[in-house]
């Protein structure tokens, strides 16, 4: 397997920054998708993985995405992406998942867009 790791950086109530490293492919990404889901299933729905240190990802990385945005939308949380690579941005662009994936240039820039959505959401 090659290094990969997906380590948690911070977490607030149902909130949880996790940073990825490494390559994400098909070797790797059903750890991701596992350790994800795990953090999920501990509470913390919505989820923002912040990708700066990820070296490669291919279709099977890409995805676990998918699958992890699915499991986060049931108990009606988030998956939000932070510091995405080049190509991935790209593919997020073709599909249209971008739509789907909200994408924020570092990892501080997705957690402030979390805070003033949750600010937003308290207000209504």
């Amino acid at each position: 397997m090659t290094d990969f790791r997906l380590t948690t950086q911070h977490t607030a109530g149902d909130l949880v920054l996790a940073g990825v490293a490494g390559d994400l492919d098909i070797a790797t990404a059903p750890h991701l998708r596992a350790q994800a889901l795990t953090l999920i299933g501990q509470g913390h729905r919505h989820l923002v993985l912040d990708l700066a240190a990820v070296t490669f990802c291919d279709s099977s990385g890409f995805n676990a995405l998918i699958g992890i945005f699915r499991c986060a939308k049931e108990p009606g949380g988030s998956l939000t992406l932070a510091a995405v690579p080049d190509r991935l941005e790209r593919l997020l662009n073709l599909t249209g998942l971008d739509a789907l994936l909200p994408a924020y240039p570092t990892a501080a820039d997705a957690l402030a867009a979390h805070a003033r959505s949750q600010d937003t959401a308290t207000a209504q």
